[in-house]
């Protein structure tokens, strides 16, 4: 027999594929559980043979994925429909949407009109969204601290005469405009309170 490619059942739920000059016998599939509904052989363009088992396992697979995909963008992203349920069970997507984070604007893309289902995932992923890139602002000035900090170290124990001469105004100017912000900021507060 010609070499070929075969899915596997490994006994965790899932198919892997394998290449072997030889195909596994029947009672080695028995014995891990492996009763194939049909056995398709496909050659390709090379002469080598594609064995699949059709188990119903890939299909549950296929269903695990998410009804929708986001494709991000800068300030946004584009909304696809994920549909598995197609006769060569391949992954087809369809984009349904753009989303525009700024503004909170969902264009429908071309002639479609959304269902209330894809107005709602769309909301749920944009209020996901929204608050990962706020975890991820305050995570940015957590690390700006830290920089601050190293900076500090480093002009005080490491820099030269010629380094400091460098970057001195540009981080003066810098901490000054930040320091004339927050405080300006933190008096508005207390104003408020």
């Amino acid at each position: 027999m010609r070499a070929g490619l075969a899915l596997l059942n490994t006994g965790l739920g899932m198919l892997i594929p394998f290449t072997s000059r030889v195909t596994v016998s029947s009672v080695a599939r028995q014995r891990r559980g492996f009763k194939p509904k049909r056995r398709l052989k496909t050659p390709d363009p090379h002469g080598i043979v594609t064995t699949r088992y059709s188990t119903g396992e890939s299909t549950s697979l296929m269903s695990d994925l998410p009804e929708y995909y986001f494709r991000v963008r800068e300030n946004g992203a584009f909304v696809f429909r994920v549909d598995t349920e197609n006769r060569q069970r391949r992954i087809e997507m369809d984009q349904i949407a753009v989303i525009n984070m700024r503004n909170g604007e969902v264009k429908p893309h071309g002639q479609r009109a959304l269902s209330e289902a894809d107005v709602e995932a769309i909301r749920v992923w944009m209020e996901e969204r929204a608050a990962t890139l706020a975890a991820r602002d305050i995570d940015d000035i957590h690390r700006a601290v830290d920089y601050l900090n190293l900076t500090t170290h480093w002009a005080q124990s490491r820099a030269t005469e010629e380094q400091l001469e460098h970057v001195t105004d540009a981080l003066l100017l810098a901490m000054h405009d930040l320091r004339s912000v927050l405080v300006r900021k933190k008096a508005d507060r207390l104003l408020k309170d």
